[in-house]
């Protein structure tokens, strides 16, 4: 069974292939009913790569810029198996249980909103789920929980910002749970990021893939959006990813790269003998101050270390404070570490203001970002680092970090790796648990086997 096109004698098909002024004219003089009909058909007001795309497919990749309208795409098409009986147990899901309701459901390009008066679903929100008039039934998982996709059977899913989701197993679960009726199918909703899960879809030659940028659907952005964001970023690397959804391979000369980074990754860690929680802090709060980087990480008794949690984010002293010491208790964790150049005695004040009795160390900074990273990529390079989970943001700003890294060039500062370099250094490198002598010796050797040193 193939997606339908939209029918060649229908008034919407006609409608389309007019030339713009013939058809402004002709949709003025439909009448009322006609206008309604006509204003509920996605398939003639999407753009066409807006549109499935013909044949078999099993999963349709829309990989997309921001402001292309993917989240309108992927919430029309799921609105399309509805009515047209073509699904009735459906899964939406999101990199976090706030996504799949703020954007897939809740959002002014959701479910609710795109949905007709009088066939719109019913919305629970305390039983995840969306139940249209006809009986079919939505529900919304979180891919921070891939345990829940595990049973449950669906004959249509809509994935979001896949490239975001923390763990691959997600997608594992929902494609062995997508067996209900002739056809199951998936649609994937995303901007690119060269994760190993994304390059796998796109080698996959049963995958339909569609590409969009944000200037495909300029004509509908805030002219603000179009005058500042896109002209800010335009041919930056993060442009060419974000705005013309480009999947880019890593930094020639980062300490870090996708496939190291991958290679390593866990979905769970081994019993931990230390845990840390790693504070990089910003002196301001808002929209335009530096991110607090908040890293907790362990070392197990392999002697290797394990990053556990990002929890980074742009909030005032009093948040980060409260964000960092809940991961010390829920962690349980041996000691929060909290880098203190410019904060001084601040910082330990913010924190024991939450919590008096958290066990608390400061850390200066005598060396500069990348002789404090080298050692930590080290270890990475060795195998010794391992990711329980996906952090997309720190490993973007980890492998997008140079021996020549400039922060004013790069238009950030990179607060999460901070944090995670503060976490590793403490745990590992400062007690000489990490294997690094080795790691030179074996640098020594290979060096000397080559005549240099």
């Amino acid at each position: 069974m193939t997606e339908p096109e939209l029918p060649q004698h229908s008034d919407a098909w006609r409608l389309r292939a007019l030339g713009r002024r013939r058809r402004d004219a002709e949709i003025a003089a439909l009448g009322d009913a006609e206008v309604h009909e006509l204003l509920r058909d996605w398939r003639f007001w999407a753009r066409p790569n807006q549109l499935p795309p013909p044949g078999a497919w099993r999963v349709w990749l829309l990989l997309a810029g921001r402001g292309f309208g993917k989240t309108r795409t992927g919430a029309e098409w799921v609105r399309l198996q509805v009515e047209q009986k073509r699904a009735r147990r459906i899964a939406l899901v999101a990199p976090t249980s706030a996504d799949v309701r703020d954007v897939m459901i809740e959002g002014e390009s959701g479910l609710l909103a795109i949905s007709p008066e009088g066939s719109r679903p019913r919305y629970e929100p305390s039983k995840r789920r969306l139940t249209w008039p006809g009986g079919a039934v939505a529900t919304a998982f979180s891919a921070e929980e891939p345990d829940r996709l595990r049973g449950p059977q669906h004959d249509a899913a809509w994935c979001d910002e896949l490239a975001a989701w923390r763990h691959a197993e997600a997608w594992d679960m929902l494609m062995l749970g997508l067996r209900l009726g002739a056809d199951p199918r998936c649609v994937v909703t995303t901007t690119p990021k060269p994760v190993r899960l994304l390059r796998q879809l796109l080698a996959d030659g049963g995958v339909a893939v569609t590409r969009g940028s944000t200037y495909d659907n300029r004509d509908n952005l805030a002219p603000a959006f179009l005058a500042q964001i896109v002209k800010r970023y335009e041919g930056t690397r993060l442009g060419r990813q974000e705005l013309e959804a480009e999947l880019l391979d890593d930094v020639p000369g980062a300490l870090w790269t996708r496939e190291m980074i991958e290679r390593a990754r866990l979905i769970a860690a081994p019993e931990l003998r230390r845990i840390v929680v790693a504070i990089d802090p910003a002196m301001t709060s808002g929209e335009d101050a530096d991110e607090t980087g908040i890293i907790a990480a362990g070392i197990g008794f392999d002697g290797h270390g394990y990053v556990l949690d990002d929890l980074s984010g742009r909030m005032p002293p009093h948040e980060w404070a409260r964000r960092a010491v809940a991961a010390y208790h829920a962690r349980k964790a041996d000691r929060v570490v909290a880098e203190v150049n410019n904060g001084g005695d601040m910082v330990e004040a913010t924190i024991r203001m939450i919590d008096a009795g958290v066990s608390y160390r400061a850390l200066r900074a005598s060396r500069g970002k990348i002789l404090r990273a080298e050692p930590v990529a080290a270890l990475y390079e060795r195998g010794r680092v391992h990711h329980v989970g996906g952090f997309a943001v720190l490993e973007d700003q980890m492998c997008a970090f140079t021996t020549e890294f400039d922060r004013q060039a790069a238009g950030y500062s990179p607060d999460r790796l901070d944090a995670l370099v503060w976490a590793l250094s403490d745990l590992m490198v400062e007690t000489g648990d990490t294997g690094l002598l080795d790691y030179y010796r074996d640098l020594y050797l290979t060096l000397e086997a080559r005549g240099g040193r």
